[in-house]
């Protein structure tokens, strides 16, 4: 049963990108809803087993890294896999609708679409710091290919820079993974983490250009010059692939390492300088948003904002008590999955008002209020998790960040929380502060179908109710991990 879960969640999306590459859009269109289906089956699947029979290590083929793919499945990964299943459909099912099959390119959609989910089921699942960036690389070509999908000059530019700072994050990352393969003679994380109480200064420089080179690739100010351009310009549906999966794999990875190697190798210094660079992106990244004359930019320096939210993990976790340790790691990953349903949310329902204005600028959003109620609702909906309001998941998040800086005692961070949340309520406010404004009759406003309007919806309905269900979320996050070893 293993076997069949662990490929297929992995080799299946891949198959699929073959198959679309080889049909047309309407086809692709067709086969990619079955293998969301499929995709979301298997991903239940998966964490019923790991609920019933505990976590363990898979050696996919037998064989142990390098030779082999290893693999730890335990309530995180699970989580993440079902996060990108929804996540996924919802923004596949908007693009067949969204995307226009008469623009020949818009074709080859499905097929990166496919290798994203590919890649994106590799970072959750792997267990190894080879095969980690093996499935961030795949990643980020499907990503680079989709933003050039913008289709001008503009969109190559943004994805030629997005390249550029993903390559070099990528050979910093691979970089230290190579110090610390000479260091341990281990790629396993698990067997890494066991070492690193005897590593030598190159462990400790090995994790730091490891962390330097994920930040960049995470967009963490200030690296993060290649987001807005890249998620600005990028069609809608992009948008939202980009904003709530492709930047939270770079993430998930420097937490995974952080947590296996930060304590051991006495990095606390680090961690401070994390949590300082992801303070000023809360407070860049809102403060620009709120100057941004285009709608999708909006959003876009939004993203930057809230991603440093997750970087308070790092001073949250080290040299403190347990307690306050789980407590930031439980709010930040509450803040993971809060994010990334509430920002696919705001980035459809943007495209749905930019496609019903026929402009990206926000003052054209004047009157849209009367004619496309319900995306702009959904819009708002998002933004309330992203300021932090009760009930939504952003709250409970930011609560137990909160709890956490306080219990540590670095009451500064707590400050961080609150001006990010009043920043964000200002930039939201101003968007519907322009789409009330009156305007003349005389140019109507285009009515995009209904079910457009249902799939951001849903999503900023259940960022909104994550809150209510956080305690069970959160268990999800805790099952059972016993370290068994299976294979094939």
């Amino acid at each position: 049963m293993s076997s069949l879960l662990m490929a297929g969640l992995l080799f299946t999306p891949l198959a699929w990108a073959v198959l679309c590459l080889l049909l047309a859009f309407r086809a692709a269109r067709l086969a990619s809803v079955i293998g969301m289906l499929l995709q979301m089956a298997l991903s239940l699947a998966l964490w019923a087993w790991v609920a019933e029979q505990g976590g363990f290590f898979y050696h996919l083929g037998g064989w142990a890294p390098p030779l082999g793919i290893g693999l730890r499945v335990d309530g995180l990964a699970v989580t993440f896999v079902l996060l990108t299943a929804l996540v996924g459909a919802a923004c596949g099912l908007h693009a067949g609708l969204y995307l226009d099959p008469s623009r020949p390119w818009q074709r080859y959609f499905w097929p990166l679409f496919w290798m994203l989910w590919a890649g994106l089921n590799a970072v959750w699942l792997a267990g190894d710091l080879f095969n980690l960036y093996v499935g961030l690389e795949l990643i980020t070509l499907a990503a680079v290919g989709l933003v050039v999908l913008g289709g001008a000059a503009p969109a190559l530019e943004a994805a030629l820079r997005y390249l550029f700072a993903a390559l070099i994050g990528s050979l910093a990352y691979l970089l230290g993974v190579a110090l610390l393969y000479a260091e341990f003679g281990s790629l396993s994380l698990v067997g890494v983490g066991e070492g690193a109480g005897s590593a030598s200064p190159a462990a400790s420089f090995a994790l730091l250009i490891m962390l330097f080179g994920l930040a960049v690739k995470a967009a963490l100010f200030p690296g993060h010059t290649w987001l807005p351009p890249a998620h600005g310009i990028a069609r809608a549906p992009v948008s939202a692939l980009l904003s709530g999966l492709v930047v939270k794999a770079a993430f998930y990875v420097a937490a995974r390492v952080w947590l296996e190697l930060g304590p051991a190798l006495e990095a606390a210094v680090v961690g401070v300088l994390l949590g300082v660079a992801g303070s000023a992106a809360v407070c860049w990244g809102s403060w620009q948003a709120l100057r941004q004359p285009q709608l999708k930019l909006v959003v876009a320096w939004s993203s930057v904002a809230q991603i440093g939210y997750l970087f308070l993990l790092f001073p949250l976790s080290h040299g403190v008590p347990e307690a306050v340790s789980l407590q930031a790691q439980q709010g930040v990953t509450l803040q993971v999955i809060s994010h990334a349903l509430a920002k696919s949310a705001m980035f459809l329902a943007a495209g749905n008002l930019i496609l019903s204005v026929r402009s990206k600028r926000v003052e054209a959003l004047a009157g849209v209020s009367r004619y496309l109620p319900l995306s702009l609702f959904s819009f708002g909906l998002a933004g309330v998790s992203l300021m932090g309001m009760p009930p939504s998941g952003g709250f409970a998040a930011k609560w137990l960040l909160l709890q956490a800086s306080l219990a540590s005692g670095q009451w500064w961070w707590a400050a961080v929380l609150l001006v990010g949340g009043l920043l964000a309520a200002a930039y939201v406010f101003r968007i519907y502060r322009a789409s009330f404004q009156e305007v003349e009759e005389s140019d109507p406003f285009y009515h995009p179908p209904r079910s457009l309007e249902i799939i951001p919806l849903v999503l900023a309905l259940l960022a909104l109710g994550l809150g209510l269900v956080a305690e069970p979320v959160l268990s999800v996050l805790g099952l059972p991990f016993g370290g068994e070893v299976l294979s094939p």
